[in-house]
């Protein structure tokens, strides 16, 4: 027998001691990572379009178990750069700790996941696996106000094509924004009752089928991307079949569980679709082999007899990054107890209705956007200064705005309500200073049909005022590590204009009306 093939003969096998190691990196990252997975855990399992976050562990193992007879047959080199990975996770731990930001604390378990597995087995096998590494990413939450922001245009995009079907059958029906209106029943495709929830899972039903996809590059890559378009055209197909069914067995059809089996009907149907793609993109090309080559769904196979086995050292790297994880885990568990300081403050309930010459009237905000805006406090009011349109005047204010709590923007709202933005820009408003600065707000001319509104809104954060809701994201991470505070609100005021009124009057009106608020703020909205 020649030396290769001799070569061929041997199987790795890791020693008790190095699986021991592995067992207790594995222990002391539940330790030192306590809080961030009790709160992954909790959005898992209150979250429709997270809750398939639990599965991905269990998945994860598999696709590595899958690879055992290839990983077998090399050499495990661990790599103290391993170590280095550990220490970084380590630091976004304490830092995410520090300003209760769970979201930094996630992902740097995720480092040190990568980091004990570097360690471990180096980076040649490291490499083999990163497929199934890289899907851990899709167990962790995604901040709110990213998911916010993304879901936004494809509810719009959702509610046109869905209303399109609806006209295709004959039915009468009025689109505002998301709001579908059938006459006898309105449709609300927002955050809590649409498709898209089922966004995530789908795509990372995507990512598995193209890691098991044996196929070119650019098929496995088109099968994960389709993957966003097929959930779009899927719930707008639903949002029609609702409309349908609404306007001929009635509102029932739109409620309850006919409403959440609809919902998991189209998932199926668009798991299916994507099953389908896979199939056309495997007859595309030359390519003339069998489904099950194309599909690796394989099983390892058992050991051949006769195969030399040796046990593989414990890597000195391992040892280090067992080390690396007690102090990070000591580190975590000796940080003080964060509580976050919330201001002493008045309620908007004593806010005066009568301010200079405007006199305002009380509005209401209804429970189902209550239960989506999650907010502690706030002010709407419509103030009338003379014969002038009235001003709305709208203040949200959050306590805190961890754990999924903050401050919706307007510009992603607005066009929910279908509200489109015709121009916007940032503009200082004359004569009205904020702590001694001149008051810089976002300023939005939106329409909807015949009908124009003028609004101008900024965040009042912690004594700043930001028109940029990335620095609003940044100024909560700092404030919350430094002062331990993230309270904050957003003010917002809206006027309408009449048909051929010039927007300049519009402007002053609103400046007007700022420059006698904006000073009353101070008490409800502290520095």
């Amino acid at each position: 027998m020649s030396r290769d093939e001799s070569h061929l003969l041997r199987v790795y096998q890791m020693p008790i001691a190095s699986w021991l190691l592995l067992a207790v990196g594995g222990g002391l990252l539940l330790v030192g990572f306590r809080q961030a997975l009790e709160y992954m855990a909790h959005i898992w399992m209150n979250s429709q379009e997270l809750s398939h976050g639990a599965l991905i562990p269990f998945v994860v193992v598999f696709l590595i178990w899958q690879r055992k007879q290839a990983l077998e047959r090399v050499k495990l080199n661990g790599n103290w750069a391993g170590v280095v990975v550990i220490l970084l996770g380590a630091g976004l731990n304490i830092i995410g700790q520090l300003a209760s930001l769970y979201i930094l604390s996630q992902y740097g378990f995720l480092f040190c996941i990568y980091g004990l597995v570097l360690a471990l087995v180096g980076w040649s096998i490291f490499k083999q696996l990163w497929a199934p590494l890289l899907l851990l990413v899709f167990m962790i939450p995604i901040p709110d106000f990213l998911l916010r922001n993304f879901s936004a245009e494809l509810q719009l995009v959702s509610s046109q094509i869905g209303v399109w079907v609806i006209r295709v059958f004959g039915i009468s029906v009025y689109l505002e924004g998301n709001v579908i209106d059938l006459g006898v029943y309105r449709l609300q495709v927002a955050e809590a009752c649409d498709g898209l929830r089922y966004l995530f899972p789908l795509m990372t039903i995507a990512f598995i089928m193209a890691y098991f996809f044996k196929v070119a590059m650019w098929k496995r890559v088109l099968l994960f991307v389709s993957s966003v378009p097929v959930t779009i055209l899927m719930n707008s197909l639903r949002v029609g079949a609702i409309g349908i069914m609404v306007e001929h067995w009635g509102i029932g059809m739109a409620e309850g569980f006919m409403h959440e089996f609809q919902g998991w009907a189209v998932f199926m149907l668009s798991a299916s679709l994507m099953l389908l793609e896979m199939i056309v993109l495997a007859r595309i090309g030359r390519d003339g082999r069998p489904w099950r080559q194309v599909f690796g769904l394989e099983f390892p196979a058992p050991l051949p007899k006769g195969m030399s086995v040796i046990s593989r050292p414990v890597p000195p790297s391992l040892v280090g990054a067992c080390i690396m994880l007690v102090v990070a885990a000591v580190a975590s568990l000796l940080l003080p107890k964060r509580t976050e300081v919330v201001p002493a403050r008045t309620s908007f309930v004593d806010f005066p209705l009568q301010v200079a010459q405007w006199s305002g009237r009380r509005g209401a905000i209804e429970d189902i956007y209550l239960d989506t805006l999650k907010l502690d406090d706030y002010l709407m009011a419509d103030f009338r200064s003379g014969s002038d349109a009235p001003v709305n005047f709208y203040v949200a204010w959050y306590d805190s705005q961890q754990a999924g709590r903050s401050a919706h923007s307007p510009r992603s709202c607005l066009p929910g309500g279908g509200w489109q933005i015709k121009e916007f820009d940032q503009v200082e408003v004359p004569g009205v200073a904020v702590d001694g600065v001149t008051l810089r707000v976002n300023r939005a001319l939106i329409a909807m049909g015949p009908n124009r509104q003028l609004v101008y809104y900024w965040f009042q954060q912690r004594g700043r005022v930001l028109t940029n809701e990335y620095l609003v994201k940044w100024y909560l991470f700092w404030d919350s590590l430094t002062r331990r505070r993230s309270d904050g609100a957003l003010v917002r005021l809206t006027v309408p204009l009449s048909e051929g009124q010039d927007v300049a009057e519009a402007d002053r009106q609103l400046a007007d009306f700022a420059r006698e608020t904006a000073p009353l703020l101070r008490a409800y909205v502290p520095r």
